[in-house]
């Protein structure tokens, strides 16, 4: 691996090189309580620049959801344009019913989220059942901390992979913060029911459906033209370099532990990659202009 991300302290920096943002939601605008304050003035400064800014989430929860939990934690919606979170892009495929991953599932779901959250599936006709012998597929948005270890579903997604029941994952996310710390979260389950021999489709960074359908939204600009900023290499720089766009890792984020004190920050930015095609193109410590 040749390169290495270069170390900017803000966006402004780099700014001639794009025209549109991804943010990250969750180690890049904020960490549950509030929306960092170096966050809110990059927002405002991005689209004083004229840039467009979406904010790109793994949430399993539809976009209007996030939107309000945004907006009460300092981010008003007329502050940025617009959310795409990857439960919003599965209702929308699930609805349209027209291209990979969302065809040929079926009509009835064993539904799996958090808090008994059923907002991924209204107004989709979709007949959700609580018995895994009447699901054509299972529908993960997300778990509640209750659950959340992979080894409490062995049972139930045993013989769901013995029926070849396919399950959508609408968050790739593999760990979530929780009252104990980090804990597992969809896309471990997700991970586990493969292991179990489980077909697995899923949408969210880094896959592809919710990078397309944000350039959709953004009017198909040129990916290159393109920024995706967020604190995960295996989320948001995988997902961002796949779809040939530009990335900028934010390092405060889920990878603070392993970069904040790395006498080598390129060595250790490359450790955590594995690969070049896990690079990021920048480096900064938190969102800031």
């Amino acid at each position: 691996m040749k390169d290495c991300p270069v170390t900017i302290t803000g966006l402004g920096a780099i700014a001639e090189r794009f025209d549109h943002v991804l943010l990250d939601q969750w180690g890049t605008l904020h960490e549950g309580k509030a929306i960092f304050p170096e966050a809110i003035e990059c927002v405002a400064r991005l689209r004083q620049a004229g840039k467009r800014v979406l904010v790109l989430s793994n949430s399993g929860r539809r976009a209007d959801d996030n939107q309000q939990r945004l907006a009460a934690l300092g981010l008003p919606l007329d502050a940025y344009d617009g959310m795409l979170s990857s439960g919003e892009v599965a209702w929308s495929g699930l609805h349209a019913h027209e291209r990979e991953p969302f065809v040929g599932l079926g009509r009835t779901c064993l539904l799996i989220t958090r808090g008994g959250d059923r907002s991924i599936v209204n107004g989709l006709g979709l007949s959700v059942v609580e018995n895994l012998r009447d699901a054509d597929f299972i529908l993960l948005g997300g778990l509640d901390e209750a659950v959340s270890e992979p080894e409490h579903w062995r049972e139930c997604l045993t013989a769901a992979a013995a029926r070849r029941v396919p399950m959508l994952c609408a968050n790739p996310d593999l760990v979530m913060f929780g009252a104990r710390g980090l804990i597992p979260a969809p896309g471990a389950l997700a991970a586990f029911y493969q292991s179990l021999g489980g077909t697995v489709k899923f949408v969210g960074k880094p896959h592809g459906p919710i990078f397309a359908a944000a350039l959709e939204r953004l009017g198909h600009p040129k990916p290159e033209r393109v920024l995706v900023a967020g604190d995960s290499i295996d989320h948001d720089v995988a997902g961002g370099r796949a779809a040939r766009m530009l990335t900028a890792l934010i390092r405060s984020g889920v990878h603070r532990e392993a970069l904040a004190k790395a006498a080598d920050l390129p060595r250790a930015i490359r450790t955590l990659a594995g690969s070049e095609s896990l690079m990021p193109h920048w480096t900064i410590e938190y969102l800031a202009w």
